[in-house]
């Protein structure tokens, strides 16, 4: 077996990407950014980065999109808005965060 699959089944990282559409607009330099991606990545998630640093416009729409919520991240799933990173890692801390990512985002 490949020792990076070995690694990953070891610790539980997935290797077939989740079925739903995650979006997160974010700022290159951002640690809350940094850290909010780096447990996308660990769950397997293909996700769409909007890096909006510096452009206003784009955190404008944001905000829109995101009921006012100008911090970054701001993350979306399947269209819904899940908050920002402390959001992410407490839905993944009570357990909803890999149902939501195993739904399809046309179901």
């Amino acid at each position: 077996m490949d020792p990076i699959n070995s690694f990953f089944q070891l610790f539980g990282r997935t290797t077939t990407p989740p079925a739903a559409n995650v979006e997160i607009y974010s700022w290159q330099t951002c640690p809350y950014c940094i850290r909010a991606k780096l447990l996308l990545w660990w769950k397997g998630v293909n996700y769409t980065d909007y890096a909006i640093d510096g452009d206003d416009a784009a955190r404008d729409a944001m905000a829109e999109r995101a009921n006012g919520g100008r911090s970054v991240p701001q993350i979306f799933i399947n269209n819904n808005h899940v908050g920002g990173c402390d959001d992410l890692y407490a839905l993944d801390s009570r357990g909803g965060l890999d149902p939501l990512l195993a739904e399809s985002s046309a179901g």
